[in-house]
Parts: C-alpha cells; sequence; structure tokens
C-alpha cells in the first residue's frame, strides 16, 4: 500500500532481512573489547589517592600499559544501594552522562574505611552489614554481606575504558601518518575513528569512547532481565559468541530466540537464589552488549569435619559493554526480589497509575478506515455484548502522515465522532509517531525548522530520513525545549479536532529510519549541547513519550491522568506509561514467546505492558485467536492489534462459538478489574510488579526458576498457559490436591486455561461487567475468598483495595496520616465490634484493622 506520497512506503518495504542488522562481531566496540581476555587487569589502584567524604569515597586506578588515570567513585545509597563511577581523571571533554531517568540524585549515607593496608582498602556500610573489599593490585571489588562474598566487580580483570584522544591529524606529522600507513587497514577493522556497515558510514568525530566491566555473581546460576529479547525468561550463556544486545531498533517481522535488541532497552539485570537476589544496573544509554557465563566453581566445605573436601558452587560472570559513555552502575543488594523492585523504583520512579479505562479491552487496526467505519465497530460491540474500552487510530487517520491532523475526507468531524463515542462512554487513542514530513506548509515542520528543533546531521544541517510520511526529520527530544514545544502540540486549541477523551500512541520511535543504518539514525547526527546519536541513542523513545504524557497533562491543567503507549523505552519510562511487545506474528510461537517478553519488562520496573493480541502480522487460526485472548485477559496491557493486510479480525467475525469464548475472556477481564487496579495501585506505591514470574513469590522453591508458561498475576492469582489439555487436567489436580489453590474463573466453554486462586487470600472483584468502565461505576463489589489449608483467609499483606473509578488526580498533598481512631461495627447478631482505622491523605488508602468478620453473618462497612 501506498504511504501517502507518489514515493510511498509499503509494508513490505518495512519488513527487512536480518542482514540490515549488525551481528555482534559486526560491532566495531564489540570487536575490540573482545581483544581483552580474561586475566590479570591492567588497572591498580593509587591508595594514595584515597579521599572520604559524606557522600563518597574516592579514588584513582592507572592503566599500566597507557598510564592514564582514571577517578573511580564508590557511594553506599539508602536501602541497600551502592554506586560505582568510572570517568576519566582529565578527559579531553566531557563524557556523556546519562539525565533525566534517575528520579534525583539518590540520598547518600557516609561509607566507613575501616582497614586500609598491604594493597587492601575496606569500606563498611554505616550499619556494618555490608563491606566492600577493594583490592589494589590488580584493582578489583568485592561486596559482601555478612561475611559471604555477594558479588564482584573486575575479577575476571576486564574493565575497559577507551580515554579520549585528538584526531589523528592531530596527533601525527606528516612523516608519522606515512609511517602509520601500514596500521591503517588495522585500525579500519577496529574501527577506531570510522566504521563500515553495507554502503554506511559512521564517523566518529572523537574516536573510540567504549566502557566495559565484569562483574561476578557468587552462588547464582539463574540470571534474568535486561528486556528488551525474543528470548527466555532464564538468560542463557552467550558462549556462542552472541551477546544480548541492548539497542532499539524496528525490527518488522521480528524473529523468536534471538538476542538481538529489539523495540526497548532496560540495562536491568536480576539474579536469584534461594536465599539471596541481587541486581545490576548499568545506566548507559548507548549500545550496549552484555555476554554471560555461568559455571560451577570449587572452594573448600564449610563444615569443620569436611576441610578437605571441595563443593561445587555456582557462579555467573556477568560483562557489560557499552560504546561510549561513563561507568555508572548500580549494585543492588535487595536481599528480595521485591527489595530489588523498591531499590529500582527508587532509582527510576514506579509505574504511572494508570486511569481505570486503560485497564480495559482496547480494539486497534491498521487501519479503521473512517468515522462510519470507527462507528461500525463500536456498534459491533455492543450488538454482540462485548465489553471495550477504546477504539484505536493508526497513521491513515492523518493528513498525508502529518501528526495532528487529520485525513478531511475520511475523519471530516473528529470531533463529533469522538462525543459520539464519549456518550457511549468510551475513549479514542490515535497515532503520533516521532518523524515529521518534510513539507514547508505543515505547520509543525516550519515551526520546528525555524526554531531549529530538529537532531542535525554531521554537517550540521537538519537530518533527514525516510519514514511513513517519506522525507522525513526528526525533533530532538533530548533537548528540554524541544519536549516542551512538543508538549504543548497535544493542547486542545492547537491539536484541532481533539477532545479530553483522545490519548496517544507513540510508535517508530526507536527512532525508525527506513534507509538508515540497521533502519534508524545515523549514530554520528548530532543532538542538543553537540552530543552525538550513539550517546542517546536508546533514550528517544523515552523522551518522546515523556514529551508527550507531559502534553496530555498539562491540556488538562494536571487535572487528569495521562495514557501513552510507547513501542521504544528504556529504564525509567514506566513513569510515562505503557509499552507493548511490537510487531509479533499470528503465529502460537509468538504466543508463547509472550508471555517471558512480558515477566522480564515487568521485572524491568514496567508493569504497564502487553502484547498485540491475534499477532499484529498474519492470519492467525481460530483457536490461536482464542488463546490469545484468553491470555490478554490476564495480562496488565489488553490489546487487539492487527496489521494492514491481515484479514479484519474484530472478536465477532470467527464463528458463534469463537466469539462466545472470546466474549467470556474480556467479560472475565472486566469483572477482575478491581482487583487489576488494586495491582497497579500496588506498582505505583510499592514497586511491586504487576505480572509475576512465579520464583518472585516463590524465592525458595527451585523448580520454579525457569518456569516461563506460568505466572502469578500479583500474589493472589496464578494463570498458566498450557498448550495440551492434558497437561492442564494434571496442573489442576495438582493444584487441587495442594489445598493452597482454588480454581478462579473457569467458565471457558473450551480450551479451558488453568487459572488459581492462591489460598489464604482475597480478591475484591465486580459482580458482572458493563459495556465499559465507565458503564460499571454503580456495578456492585464481591468479595472472593479463597481458604487456606487452616480454613482461613487473612491477607496482612493485601488488604487494601483500590476502587477509586476515576482517571483524575485529587492533586498535590502532603503525606498526612490521620492517627489511628477506632469507631464500632455493627453486625447482624446485634453486637459492635471495635475497629481499628487510619487515612492516608497522600494515598487516599482508608485501612482498617483487625475486622475478624464472619462469613457466614451478614455485615456492612459504611464510609461516609
Amino acid at each position: 500500500m501506498e504511504a501517502g506520497t507518489p514515493g510511498g512506503i509499503s509494508v513490505q518495504d518495512e519488513a527487512v532481512d536480518k542482514s540490515n542488522f549488525k551481528k555482534c562481531n559486526q560491532i566495531a566496540f564489540y570487536r575490540r573489547q573482545k581483544l581483552l581476555r580474561p586475566g590479570k587487569s591492567l588497572y591498580r589502584v593509587l591508595l594514595d589517592s584515597v579521599t572520604l567524604s559524606d557522600e563518597n569515597v574516592k579514588f584513582q586506578i592507572i592503566h599500566e600499559g597507557n598510564k592514564v588515570l582514571l577517578q573511580v567513585e564508590i557511594y553506599e545509597i539508602e536501602g541497600n544501594i551502592f554506586r560505582l563511577k568510572i570517568d576519566e581523571a582529565s578527559p579531553l571533554r566531557p563524557r556523556y552522562k546519562v539525565p533525566d531517568v534517575l528520579i534525583k540524585e539518590p540520598t547518600t549515607q557516609r561509607l566507613l574505611i575501616s582497614h586500609k593496608e598491604a594493597g587492601i582498602l575496606v569500606l563498611s556500610s554505616v550499619n556494618e552489614d555490608y563491606k566492600l573489599r577493594v583490592t589494589a593490585n590488580p584493582f578489583q571489588v568485592e561486596l559482601q554481606s555478612k561475611g559471604e562474598t555477594v558479588m564482584s566487580v573486575n575479577s575476571n580483570g576486564l574493565l575497559y575504558f577507551e580515554h579520549l584522544q585528538p584526531p589523528p591529524s592531530d596527533r601525527y606529522t606528516q612523516n608519522e601518518e606515512a609511517a602509520s600507513d601500514s596500521s591503517k587497514e588495522k585500525q579500519e577493522d577496529l574501527g577506531l575513528w570510522q566504521e563500515k556497515f553495507g554502503s554506511f558510514l559512521d564517523i566518529k568525530a572523537h574516536g573510540p569512547t567504549s566502557v566495559g566491566m565484569d562483574f561476578s555473581l557468587h552462588g547464582y546460576d539463574h540470571v534474568y532481565g535486561i528486556p528488551q529479547h525474543t528470548e527466555t525468561l532464564l538468560l542463557k550463556n552467550t558462549s556462542d559468541g552472541d551477546a544480548y544486545r541492548l539497542y532499539n531498533l524496528d525490527i518488522f517481522g521480528h524473529k523468536i530466540h534471538e538476542k538481538i535488541g529489539i523495540y526497548g532497552s532496560v540495562p536491568l539485570l536480576l539474579a536469584h537464589k534461594p536465599n539471596r537476589t541481587s541486581g545490576i544496573f548499568w545506566l548507559n544509554s548507548s549500545e550496549t552488549l552484555v555476554d554471560i557465563s555461568t559455571k560451577a566453581v570449587h572452594t573448600p566445605s564449610r563444615s569443620a569435619a569436611e576441610t578437605a573436601k571441595q563443593r561445587a558452587v555456582p557462579l555467573t560472570d556477568v560483562r557489560w559493554m557499552s560504546e561510549s559513555g561513563i561507568i555508572d552502575v548500580f549494585l543492588l543488594m535487595g536481599p528480595t526480589a521485591f527489595d530489588i523492585f523498591k531499590q529500582f523504583a527508587q532509582l527510576t520512579g514506579t509505574q504511572a497509575l494508570p486511569p481505570l479505562f486503560s485497564l480495559g479491552y482496547h480494539q486497534c487496526r491498521w487501519n479503521y478506515e473512517d468515522e462510519q467505519d470507527v462507528k461500525a465497530v463500536d456498534a459491533g460491540f455492543d450488538a454482540h455484548d462485548i465489553p471495550y474500552d477504546v477504539i484505536w487510530l493508526d497513521i491513515e487517520h492523518t493528513d498525508g502522515k502529518r501528526y495532528f491532523t487529520w485525513d478531511k475526507k475520511k475523519f471530516q468531524n473528529p470531533r463529533k465522532m469522538q462525543e459520539h463515542l464519549r456518550k457511549r462512554k468510551r475513549k479514542l487513542v490515535v497515532i503520533v509517531d516521532p518523524h515529521i514530513k518534510v513539507d514547508p506548509s505543515y505547520i509543525l515542520y516550519a515551526q520546528a525548522k525555524e526554531k531549529g528543533y530538529f537532531v542535525k546531521d554531521r554537517n550540521g544541517q537538519d537530518f533527514e530520513g525516510i519514514c511513513w510520511p517519506g522525507s522525513s526529520c526528526y525533533p530532538d527530544f533530548t533537548n528540554p525545549d524541544v519536549r516542551k514545544w512538543y508538549a504543548d502540540q497535544f493542547a486542545f486549541k492547537t491539536y484541532k479536532g481533539s477532545t479530553n477523551i483522545l490519548f496517544v500512541w507513540n510508535d517508530m520511535n526507536e527512532p525508525s529510519v527506513f534507509k538508515g543504518a540497521e533502519l534508524t539514525m545515523q549514530k554520528d547526527a548530532v543532538h542538543y549541547n553537540n552530543w552525538e546519536h550513539r550517546e542517546v541513542h536508546n533514550l528517544y523513545g523515552f523522551y518522546q513519550q515523556m514529551a508527550t504524557a507531559e502534553g496530555l497533562i498539562r491540556r488538562s491543567s494536571g487535572k487528569e491522568r495521562p495514557f501513552v503507549l510507547t513501542r521504544s523505552f528504556f529504564a525509567g519510562s514506566q513513569k510515562y506509561g505503557a509499552v507493548w511487545t511490537g510487531d509479533n506474528t499470528a503465529e502460537w510461537s509468538y504466543l508463547k514467546i509472550s508471555i517471558p517478553m512480558l515477566l522480564t519488562i515487568n521485572m524491568a520496573g514496567i508493569s504497564f505492558c502487553g502484547a498485540d493480541v491475534g499477532g499484529f502480522i498474519g492470519d492467525p487460526e481460530p483457536e490461536l485467536l482464542v488463546r490469545w485472548y484468553q491470555a490478554g485477559a490476564y495480562q496488565p496491557f489488553f490489546r487487539g492489534h492487527s496489521n494492514m493486510e491481515s484479514k479484519r479480525r474484530e472478536p465477532w467475525l470467527f464463528g458463534e462459538k469463537n466469539t462466545q469464548i472470546i466474549r467470556k475472556a474480556i467479560t472475565e477481564r472486566y469483572v477482575l478489574l478491581p482487583y487489576l487496579y488494586t495491582l497497579f495501585y500496588r506498582a505505583h506505591t510499592a514497586a511491586e510488579p504487576v505480572m509475576r514470574s512465579l520464583w518472585i513469590e516463590f524465592p525458595g522453591k527451585m523448580e520454579t526458576f525457569d518456569v516461563e508458561n506460568e505466572y502469578m498475576l500479583g500474589k493472589q492469582v496464578s494463570y498458566s498457559l498450557q498448550f495440551d489439555l492434558n497437561i492442564f487436567e494434571v496442573l489442576h489436580d495438582k493444584k487441587k490436591t495442594q489445598k493452597l489453590w482454588e480454581p478462579f474463573c473457569l467458565g471457558f466453554v473450551f480450551l479451558q486455561i488453568p487459572v488459581f486462586q492462591r489460598g489464604g487470600t482475597v480478591i475484591p472483584l465486580k459482580t458482572s461487567a458493563g459495556k465499559s468502565t465507565e458503564w460499571m461505576i454503580d456495578i456492585s463489589y464481591e468479595l472472593h475468598v479463597a481458604l487456606d489449608a487452616e480454613a482461613c483467609a487473612i491477607d496482612l499483606t493485601s488488604t487494601c483495595f483500590l476502587i477509586n473509578p476515576f482517571h483524575q488526580w485529587q492533586g498535590q498533598s502532603e503525606l498526612k496520616t490521620v492517627e489511628s481512631r477506632k469507631t464500632l461495627l455493627s453486625c447482624s447478631d446485634g453486637k459492635k465490634k471495635e475497629v481499628v482505622f487510619t487515612y492516608d491523605t497522600k494515598t487516599s488508602a482508608l485501612t482498617l484493622e483487625n475486622l475478624a468478620l464472619s462469613v457466614d453473618a451478614d455485615w456492612e462497612i459504611c464510609i461516609s
């Protein structure tokens, strides 16, 4: 299909083969770093440079070969976090340090020097629970907890830091240049000052600037995280040379079980063993590769009677390699998985609390053709008694892919269309991609051009690339003035035809450049403050979503919560909205891989995530579509979406039997919304992931450590995706015989999916579904109780249920918790019971303590 211009872009043009993307051995800085083999580090500590302050401990290390000095800073941060920063002591120019991802400069605690002699420096935390043992020669750091080494840094000697150098023309005389001709070929192969890939040439104005470091995780052989990859939940060894890549790319029709980076990157890795969880957060936004190697090491037995014996202990080595920037790494010490989640949120923020409607079902397609099509689809849901909340419009709704506009032939009165949806208590989401069509008559382009708001090429001209509109320029979202200007575009007076029921979808924001190197922006493009694109690449989508969310907040004068879906993301994106897994395919394998992908994204702090139900590319067979709806109903973000070349697939187009099952799945989603909304409240206030791997809830059960087809929705509900009905029966019987689980919502007509409620828990539900979330405000609540083995259901950690149905904020308020007070509760037997309650004005949470109400008696709690 043509993309709106004579030289338009088709879907097939975007669907490219793997040769358009680099393999690890085609990445120059990776080849250079891999020349450094494990062994004794060439760096040593200058112990006479050690200084201690209330904020950190500083010292210098020197490379024994090139004699370059590096500055090392070690911080202890409140909440069992340690930060290690390494930069050049005297760089030729400042190196890039990632801004805006941390919500604030972390609060530090004073480290103490408890030992300094014989080439050893020992730092102790204030409470002395942790010690950092710094070995001077070779430079190495061991992080110990109560005498046990949990993690070591540079123990394999792989600290790598390319110091800034003057260009070759400034370093050599003419004779020296002639003498160096013999090494020119070698330099080009290493990609020091320029790097070729296909027909593309990357000019490196500042030369090689790569950094890297290794970390050893003692006692661990299960590691997770570093999304986004189409890989298993448990990270694999990379001894085959295929490292995990963190580099945001638009890979249409991406393959599964590959370590190439796709749309988003979060450089957070978790390691788990039965008694501890640890984490590494590598704060670097340039292209990054991660090598993983797990092995068994033999250590003396701890038993005094068996001192001569050796025992095998697992050890996982993790090597981080980034193209540029500095080394800025946070060591998250847990000790539990939930502690890790809180520690990461303490640094990067918690999941934004979404408006309730966004937790309902979303119906999307590339593209609903016109206003009549939108109305017909909307009416179809009512005619088939299927709840839904939001209908979406893709790029074809615009005037020639000019975002913030409407195709006046197909959408002649968009405000009237939205008012029609409003009366039916539904919402609209429209796409707003980052690329801006090169067209002087297009006001958005003209304004950005005049203000100098576009990313530049290396020659100082506006960077131009090809995307859906044809020739396009790209706003420089790293510039705060550009973000403010972009946010202003969402104002009702500026975005003509928009209303307050219109929300936004940011796509193609890796950024996608169809005829660029690896289908993205040239690394030598130039951003705000003259930083090259290579420094900020993985932040581009992060910044667009930030600006978009700010625009939606500002248009309501800060009264309403935004909803923004983004395809590209980074650490901290959870603060601004939702993400999805990208352009998947309508095949069973993509349904299966979606679960570990979503679990991994949840571990990285982004709870509001989902996969396109049915698969974006291709046509799903009816059973696959049904199964995908059943899975999506129990995942955080629930959207059906399809390609323009796929057949229409509204839920009622696959026969009455399948329509009945899909209706049942979506209806159960709506009944479950009070519980799901409560989980998002917990994600927002306590950094608890909505969708959880089993090992997170059962950290001591090793049989759960690699399970990826079963997961927890919160701590109360277990969901399992099974492709074999015999397996379903076995799992169902096993759960029941354990007497710790009760079947939950097993009302599917066929193809039953095992859903269980954990014994001893209470789940808030609606008694029935409505046409949309707004239709359900007056529908009653019910509490679904599952008793434990002792016939109890007292869940002291999850007794707060969030039932506010609105998507407005209550405004800013200080944290003022009402002192505990007492009131009387009347029961059906005529007796009065004293109840203690507290009310938190910041979170609007009313807590009633020790109710101990009988389930076989009538009782009522009146709140006024």
